[in-house]
């Protein structure tokens, strides 16, 4: 609307007419930039998730990865309803649970927010778990215990106890205890990232980091800007100290050192713009696990930045989406 206002503004009699229209064409181009990586990015999706040795069956294979209708029919999409419950009453943790839309005993995805393991919580972006539930998953998005009063691997134990709690409450939930995926955002990409890797939990079939760190021993070394964030003292106090404090604490957090050849599949999301975690932190892990033969799928959206997913009607949104989706259909 504001592009459209600024391009009448030029047609308008002003001394204006110029700087007005260089505003409003610049801001057209800038619109529209995302929505034609996202058309672009759409065009491969179908191919990259191709090759897999998960289910035949696919309501999501062979559908359009981004639809531009979308944007703006999908933003009063219906809203499922969640329950909260207790999974750790000694820590006072919580979760919220949405239950899948289909009859059934149901896999379930758990959830894990960002915050810099010091902030967020289980309410953080829940488009998502609506959109999953409809499809016909469960979905807990839990709380954990946050940096800096509590340090790694305090949150890894919080979500192994969530997945006790899951399988403990499952005939009344009808979630099926032998399929789990993992997903998390930024801090919980880590979070998710290492419990998948090192859990052992033949339950847990797949993960998904959405821009998260996944070498904490480069993060470190590479830090973000300053001035957009002080990633150093956010990984110290979480880790409990420096690289050369507890340097076990930095190879025990990061994905690309517990990774091994029979790690879980693992599903990379990043956002080639983001000033928060660095993508690299994704093409590091990728190759690691390109070594390891382990399989995975990598996303990567040029123009995107950190917390994309905010609006999941958006470009980024509709396309980390549906690479969730065709995903989950592969390991589940």
């Amino acid at each position: 609307m504001i592009v459209i206002a600024l391009l009448l503004l030029s047609f308008s009699k002003t001394k204006l007419v110029i700087p007005i229209s260089i505003v409003g064409i610049a801001a057209l181009v800038l619109y529209a930039v995302p929505i034609i990586g996202a058309y672009r990015i759409a065009s491969k999706l179908n191919s990259l998730f191709a090759n897999n040795a998960g289910r035949t069956s696919s309501t999501v294979a062979g559908s359009a990865p981004f639809k531009i209708t979308q944007m703006v029919t999908g933003v009063y999409a219906k809203k499922i309803a969640y329950k909260t419950l207790s999974y750790d009453s000694t820590h006072n943790l919580s979760l919220d649970f949405y239950p899948s839309q289909k009859p059934g005993n149901k896999p379930c995805v758990v959830i894990v927010h960002g915050g810099s393991w010091a902030a967020g919580n289980s309410q953080q972006l829940p488009d998502l778990n609506s959109a999953l539930a409809k499809a016909g998953y469960h979905v807990a998005s839990i709380n954990y215990r946050l940096a800096p009063e509590y340090k790694f691997p305090a949150p890894i134990e919080d979500l192994h106890t969530a997945l006790d709690y899951l399988r403990s409450v499952s005939a009344n939930l009808s979630v099926d205890t032998t399929k789990f995926v993992l997903l998390g955002r930024s801090a919980g990409g880590q979070i998710v990232l290492s419990a998948a890797y090192t859990l052992n939990d033949p339950a847990i079939k797949g993960v998904i980091s959405f821009y998260g760190p996944a070498d904490m021993v480069w993060g470190y070394a590479n830090p973000t800007n300053p001035l957009v964030l002080d990633s150093k003292k956010v990984i110290e106090d979480y880790l409990g100290g420096t690289d050369k404090q507890v340097p076990q604490q930095y190879i025990n957090s990061s994905a690309t050192e517990t990774a091994t050849s029979n790690s879980v599949s693992t599903l990379l999301i990043h956002g080639e713009n983001d000033p928060l975690v660095s993508h690299l932190h994704g093409i590091r892990l990728g190759k690691k696990l390109d070594n390891l033969k382990v399989r995975h799928y990598d996303v990567y959206l040029p123009w995107a930045t950190h917390g994309f997913d905010y609006t999941l009607n958006g470009p980024a949104g509709q396309l980390s989406t549906w690479s969730v989706l065709r995903f989950l259909e592969i390991v589940l």
